[in-house]
């Protein structure tokens, strides 16, 4: 009587769709999980750290072009000192302004070129008061930068575990 009364409950279960897990089945969703899932988050990892890479990148693009913009003009304007402002660093201003914050932490060095003569500047140690060229002349500014990457496994592909990128902008001087 026992075994029929198990098999009817078993059917009466199987009919309204329930299974039970087997024994040896229990817990196993759990270790696949905690086998893929370091895989996972280290691919994450990886994408929203190139995906930062990237738009470090196109935001210096925006702020050299925006710095190339101002430049063409010759304003003064934007330069931090009141007193004797210059050209040089009120375009280095806008460039800072337009950078988002992103300046200072992507180490930018400068080559400048103008009429094809090239020049390179730091940001630490010198400009010059030509460095922009005067009016009519054809200059291309350029940015080198440096982004540290955090992904440990995307060092390896990178120099020094850094992204490189340079950003540049042509223009013509206009007459100022």
């Amino acid at each position: 009587m026992k075994v029929a009364q198990r098999k009817s409950t078993f059917c009466a279960e199987a009919r309204a769709g329930k299974r039970r897990p087997a024994r040896k089945q229990r817990g196993v969703a759990t270790v696949e999980f905690a086998l893929v899932a370091p895989l996972l988050f280290l691919l994450l990892c990886i994408a929203m750290d190139l995906g930062i890479a990237l738009w470090v990148n196109l935001t210096m693009q925006y702020a050299v072009r925006e710095g190339a913009r101002y430049s063409v003009t010759g304003q003064t304007n934007l330069d931090p000192n009141a007193t004797n402002q210059q050209r040089y660093l009120a375009v280095v201003q806008e460039i800072k302004n337009s950078s988002m914050g992103l300046y200072s932490l992507v180490s930018p060095s400068y080559v400048i070129t103008i009429n094809g003569a090239s020049q390179t500047y730091n940001t630490q140690t010198s400009y010059s008061t030509g460095m922009f060229g005067n009016p009519g002349d054809i200059v291309v500014l350029q940015i080198n930068c440096i982004w540290p990457l955090l992904t440990p496994l995307v060092k390896p592909f990178f120099p020094n575990g850094n992204f490189g990128f340079s950003v540049a902008a042509t223009m013509r001087n206009e007459g100022f």
